[in-house]
């Protein structure tokens, strides 16, 4: 009983987001982290497909587990050393903060014969904790030889993580810089950016902020699937 409360739940939730994201042409990633496979699915039976994980082990797991035509996102911090273990199967790697693990990426997507695709993380928040390029990198990432080098790679667009905090203001400023980026980007590398399509900005706490300043990305989990129980590793 308490699982089908917990699912219709989940159900309620997802149909409310849904019907606020659906006409502003915003992609929906829901987070299911440290999530059961049980309320996975519920979302699933309602016809999403876009899921984000965190952890790679808990990420192969759950593909392993459920349908293969959910398309799963990597929205962690990524260790180079880790990338071999979803190179097969992720849809796109949010998360890409140095040449490094692009170089990586594009290693083991060769070996899968596959072109994967990521968004570069760019750092906006005030936190030095969290990751990604910083503004003032980006230029010179764009007009390395390195990354033209890269055949197994395709670059959709940038996502960026605002401060945590309750000043509003602060969230929006660097929502709307990150946007202004993304513009500038599109415009100065056009040959490096045919794909660009996503700017990613907005979590549970600050998703309406992030799309009225220019995300077409947002990534929820807590707001559909309640609190998580615990953490992992």
């Amino acid at each position: 009983m308490a699982i089908f409360c917990r699912v219709n739940l989940i159900e309620e939730k997802y149909t409310r987001i849904k019907s606020e994201l659906s006409p502003l042409k915003v992609k929906l990633v829901a987070v299911s982290k440290l999530q059961s496979i049980e309320s996975i699915q519920a979302l699933y039976n309602l016809g999403h497909r876009d899921f984000g994980e965190n952890y790679v082990q808990e990420c192969c797991e759950k593909h392993e587990k459920l349908p293969k035509d959910i398309h799963w996102h990597f929205i962690g911090h990524l260790q180079s050393n880790k990338v071999k273990y979803i190179s097969p199967f992720i849809h796109l790697i949010h998360g890409v903060d140095s040449l490094k693990l692009l170089k990586e990426i594009n290693k083991q997507a060769a070996r899968c014969e596959r072109i994967q695709s990521v968004l570069l993380q760019i750092h906006i928040a005030s936190e030095e904790t969290k990751f990604g390029f910083s503004v003032n990198e980006i230029d010179s990432f764009f007009m390395s030889a390195d990354l033209r080098q890269m055949k197994n790679i395709q670059i959709e667009g940038l996502m960026g993580m605002a401060t945590f905090s309750e000043n509003t203001e602060i969230i929006r400023k660097e929502f709307n810089g990150l946007n202004q980026l993304f513009e500038r980007i599109k415009k100065q590398f056009p040959e490096l950016t045919n794909n660009f399509r996503y700017l990613s900005m907005g979590m549970t706490s600050d998703f309406k902020i992030a799309i009225e300043e220019g995300s077409n990305l947002v990534r929820i989990g807590s707001a559909l699937f309640g609190e998580r129980k615990k953490t992992s590793t």
